[in-house]
């Protein structure tokens, strides 16, 4: 078991030595890098934001002012249409009961 624990203690230091060297070949950034960088990424973050909003505006306004007319319009045919037909229906029902009458008419006659 001490093999073990003494094999575990070494790979973790090994690991800390390794990560540390590594830590050194990076190469970071001045603070001027990083306050242009940050400025660059905010504008691109706030330019993107705005073009997502224009076009959600526009889409919602066109939805909207467009689509609502064309249910409207759809919709008003479709009323007309069933108005039409009970018309048809009355008229054909009128006109039946004045031929019968007519036909009751001249039979009684």
């Amino acid at each position: 078991m001490a093999k073990k624990e003494e094999k575990n203690i070494k790979d973790k230091t090994s690991f800390m030595k390794s990560f540390k060297a590594e830590l050194k070949k990076v190469s970071w950034p001045t603070p001027k890098q990083l306050f242009n960088n940050t400025v660059a990424v905010l504008a691109i973050v706030i330019i993107t934001a705005a073009i997502v909003f224009v076009l959600d505006f526009t889409f919602e306004s066109m939805n909207r002012y467009g689509i609502d007319k064309i249910k409207n319009a759809v919709s008003n045919s479709a009323s007309n249409e069933e108005n039409n037909n009970t018309n048809n229906e009355v008229e054909n029902n009128t006109n039946n009961v004045v031929e019968e009458n007519t036909t009751n008419n001249e039979v009684n006659q």
